[in-house]
Parts: C-alpha cells; sequence; structure tokens
C-alpha cells in the first residue's frame, strides 16, 4: 500500500517534470484568442473555451516531455552543467527520479489526449479547422526535439516556438469561439508569439556549452552570446513597436497601448540582460522577467479587446 507521504513524493516529481509554471505560454494565447472572439462576434462558449485550455495545454505537457526524452538521447541534457529552473529540462531523467521510456510514455499519452480534445472541437465546429491546426502543432511539437527532423537543433526553435505559441493558439482559441479568422487576433497574436520565443531565446544562454557541444544549433550558439543579447534586445523592442503600428493603422485597439505599462519591466531586462548574458545565476532575473512580461503583456492586450467590447 502506497503512503500518503509517498503519494505526496510522486506527485511532485511529476509536477517538476510537466514543468507546470510554464503552462503560462499556453494559458495567455487561450485568453488572449478568446477574449478577441468576445469582443468581435459577441460569442462565448465556456465548455469550448474550457476543452480548448485543457487540449492545448496537454499538448504543451506532451512537448516538454518529449524535449525531455530526446535532450537525454542526445546526451545534451547530461552535458549541462549550469542549469536552472528555466533551462537544462526537467532534469527528472539525470537524477533517477523517472526512466526515460516512462517519460516518453507520459509525452505520447499528452499528445493522445490532447489530440482526442482537439478531435473533438474539430466535430463540434463542424469544418476541419481545428483539425488543420492540430496536425500542424502536433507535428511541430513532436519534431521540434524528435528525430529526424530535430527542428530545434537546426536554428529553427524560436521561430517555431514563436509562431505555436503565438499565431497558431491565438488564431485556434479565437476559430472556436468566433467560427472564423480575424487580422485582429492574427496581430494581437505577433507579439504574443515574440514574446514567447524570447522566453525561450533567453532560456538559451545558460545551455549554451551544453547545446554547442551536441550541435543544436539554437541562435545563441550561431551568433554567440554577445551577437545573440543584442538580437534579443532587438526582438524585445519590437514587442512594443508592432503594438505601436498596430494601434495607429487601427490593426489593434488603441486600448491596446495599456500594454506600454510594462515598458519599464522591459526595460529593466534589457539593463539585467546585456550586463550580465554570459553569467548564469546573475541572469536569472531577465529568464524570470521575461516569463513574467509576456504574461503580462498578454493579460493587458487581452484586457484591451475586453474594454474595447464595453466602451
Amino acid at each position: 500500500m502506497i503512503s500518503f507521504k509517498s503519494l505526496i513524493g510522486r506527485l511532485k516529481i511529476w509536477i517538476k517534470v510537466a514543468r507546470l509554471p510554464f503552462l503560462t505560454a499556453t494559458f495567455i494565447p487561450v485568453f488572449l484568442g478568446t477574449a478577441i472572439g468576445w469582443s468581435e462576434a459577441k460569442r462565448f462558449d465556456l465548455v469550448t473555451f474550457f476543452m480548448a485550455l485543457v487540449g492545448a495545454s496537454l499538448l504543451h505537457l506532451a512537448v516538454n516531455l518529449c524535449n525531455d526524452y530526446f535532450d537525454h538521447v542526445t546526451r545534451n541534457d547530461w552535458l549541462n552543467k549550469t542549469p536552472t529552473p528555466f533551462s537544462g529540462g526537467s532534469r527528472v531523467i539525470q537524477e533517477g527520479m523517472i526512466s526515460p521510456k516512462g517519460i516518453l510514455a507520459f509525452s505520447l499519452a499528452c499528445f493522445t489526449a490532447g489530440s482526442l480534445i482537439g478531435l473533438w472541437l474539430n466535430h463540434r465546429m463542424g469544418t476541419n479547422v481545428i483539425l488543420f491546426l492540430g496536425i500542424t502543432g502536433v507535428f511541430l511539437g513532436f519534431f521540434y526535439t524528435a528525430l529526424p527532423l530535430k527542428i530545434g537543433y537546426r536554428g529553427f526553435g524560436e521561430m517555431v516556438v514563436g509562431f505555436c505559441f503565438g499565431p497558431l493558439v491565438v488564431m485556434g482559441s479565437y476559430y472556436v469561439q468566433a467560427m472564423k479568422f480575424s487580422w485582429a487576433a492574427f496581430w494581437a497574436s505577433v507579439p504574443i508569439g515574440i514574446l514567447v520565443g524570447l522566453i525561450l531565446f533567453i532560456n538559451e544562454f545558460p545551455d549554451y556549452e551544453a547545446d554547442r557541444a551536441v550541435n543544436k544549433n539554437t541562435v545563441v550558439v550561431l551568433l554567440g552570446k554577445e551577437k545573440a543579447m543584442i538580437l534579443f534586445n532587438i526582438f524585445l523592442w519590437m514587442v512594443y513597436i508592432i503594438i505601436a503600428l498596430c494601434a495607429i493603422f487601427r490593426s489593434l485597439p488603441w486600448l491596446s497601448l495599456i500594454t506600454f505599462l510594462t515598458i519599464q519591466a522591459a526595460f529593466k531586462i534589457m539593463g539585467i540582460s546585456k550586463k550580465n548574458f554570459d553569467k548564469v545565476n546573475e541572469l536569472l532575473p531577465a529568464n524570470a522577467g521575461t516569463i513574467g512580461l509576456h504574461t503580462m503583456v498578454g493579460f493587458l492586450m487581452s484586457a484591451s479587446f475586453l474594454l474595447k467590447a464595453f466602451f
């Protein structure tokens, strides 16, 4: 009989492997797409929203687990001597907590469960839009680190992650509510996608040595830390430039400019990253700050559409 203490211990291990705090990367685009759908189409179906959120979250978990397994296969995580709470994988394989086969099995189970929810949503919509979006997401998510494509090892990882957690999830979440596509949803998804890509980007700095050792050609490995940090800050600026231009040209509501309330946090991230891009521990506030910035910008962008609907 399993004791309560043992059960809690195993639960903590699975929470660690799932990396639940990173699910904000899924929650925010789902909330944003739903908010825009309600704002433009005046439609909100609670069951559809909940199932879209759960389905997307399961696929996100599946990708995290899949990455752990294949980064184990390439020995990427084994060679990482500077893991942090934000990078280097969950470490459960390296610490002997769960077997590699167990991680792969859990990943495939999450892919299956998320896909089944996607098929249910596709049937509920009466079209095949969600089917095609789902196939795209599952394919890119699995082959992000899986053989033979290993997309994240070939210099496209940041772009693919930005696309999947930006336009793909936002547009999908919008569609299941509004039953159509929207340019406003697309343009709102772009800065959100960039910010998710930047979360991955800045988390690659502590992994530089291990990534280079196994030919995992992230942007940081390809450019080197100093040039990569310049590019990171350029893209951080682009988030606000895109929002401003979209507000000016009315692709986004003018209320979307409330996202500029976060610019001080962005300046802080820039300052820390410029000074500490080659220092693992000193860079951690910027790693955490980028996750927080994505959450704040996404929340305020969602609020701008809800406020637009009211006023």
